[in-house]
């Protein structure tokens, strides 16, 4: 009797409370199984690339990639060495033209001044006191680089010939003043440049020389003195 007992309450306390019982047995085997599920899924995680984390926003994404582009086909400023090229090219352009003063020394006064009158070059003459009519030296001197509208003086080796004075009375005023210059004579405007010419002196086939000047009278004639009828 009493061996029986002993091993019923045996068996009991082993059941209950003589040792890890089955349900702490199981507890601890869940446990390691929610451990072990942890791992597992942050294992697969890094093996997945988890380290970077995915954009979230595709939008986001797509904004970021098209403002580079933006700014890629944006206009830049214009560096410093490009603007004084300009500068430099047009001042080369205007030396490079190649007038000069042509060669007329030797050569008759009035085909000197046509020589002039070709390039464009305006001209003086500076008539001396030797004979004959031509050019003895220019200034500046022939050969010198020059631009278009330079005087060009030459110095004749006699004094000035007679001229020929045309009637340019009722021409327009510019153009008289071109005619007295085409003959080597200089207007002198006494009533301003616009207009037909009322008067000139010295008048047509007048005593003239070269280099003379010829007073014209331009524009409107002035007006008549209003007549007024007697009073009975």
């Amino acid at each position: 009797m009493t061996d029986a007992n002993t091993g019923r309450q045996d068996a009991v306390a082993g059941r209950d409370g003589g040792g890890p019982g089955r349900g702490s047995m199981l507890l601890g085997g869940g446990l390691v199984a929610v451990l072990l599920a942890a791992v597992g899924a942050t294992g697969g995680w890094l093996l997945a690339g988890g380290d970077e984390a995915p954009p979230t926003d595709p939008l986001a994404v797509a904004t970021a990639t098209d403002t580079p582009t933006g700014r890629a086909t944006a206009p830049r400023p214009s560096s410093g060495r490009t603007t004084p090229s300009a500068p430099r090219t047009s001042a080369t352009a205007t030396k490079g033209t190649g007038l000069t003063v042509p060669p007329v020394v030797g050569s008759d006064f009035e085909e000197a001044r046509d020589a002039l009158r070709e390039q464009r070059l305006g001209w003086r003459l500076v008539f001396g006191t030797g004979t004959g009519r031509t050019v003895e030296s220019t200034s500046p001197a022939v050969g010198t680089p020059v631009t278009r509208g330079t005087t060009v003086q030459l110095r004749v080796a006699g004094p000035p010939p007679a001229a020929e004075v045309p009637d340019v009375v009722g021409d327009d005023c510019a153009s008289a003043a071109d005619d007295l210059v085409d003959e080597g004579l200089y207007p002198r405007y006494r009533s301003g440049r616009s207009g037909k010419v009322s008067r000139q002196e010295p008048a047509e086939d007048g005593s003239a020389r070269w280099n003379d000047e010829v007073s014209i009278w331009c524009g409107a004639a002035p007006p008549s003195q209003p007549t007024t009828n007697p009073t009975s």
